[in-house]
């Protein structure tokens, strides 16, 4: 990719309103609140968005799985929310799945923790620019 950052633009701005929203109401709270605290903003910032997007895994024309994004953002990045100090192995692999499914390129999974909030970038390997 030659050090270019996918969709820089818009991940900047996910991530300012990940700080906005922690800034403004801090730690401590459940998980949803900081969702639907994210919707607002999301809102606010003219993004389009759809919370709680369903994706279904079929195998051979089968429904075997299914998804709920908490984020899909401009139908480009998945913004993934958690609480805790650490990105999980199965967080991280949760996310990963939602790329393959998807078919996506970019997800953000962030985590609220007590000394603010920390992001993780992750791109599909199987989806090359």
């Amino acid at each position: 990719m030659g050090g270019e950052i996918l969709h820089k633009e818009l991940s900047y701005k996910i991530v300012g309103i990940l700080f906005e929203v922690y800034n403004e109401l801090g730690y401590g709270h459940p998980e949803r609140y900081y969702e639907r605290a994210i919707e607002e903003a999301l809102k606010l910032k003219g993004l389009n968005f759809e919370r709680q997007k369903y994706f279904s895994l079929t195998f051979k024309g089968r429904l075997v799985g299914k998804y709920y994004l908490d984020f899909l953002i401009e139908d480009k990045i998945i913004l993934e929310l958690k609480k805790g100090n650490h990105f999980s192995k199965r967080n991280i692999e949760q996310i990963k799945g939602y790329l393959q499914a998807t078919g996506l390129k970019l997800a953000i999974l962030a985590n609220f923790t007590p000394t603010g909030v920390k992001t993780f970038r992750l791109l599909n390997p199987d989806n090359h620019l």
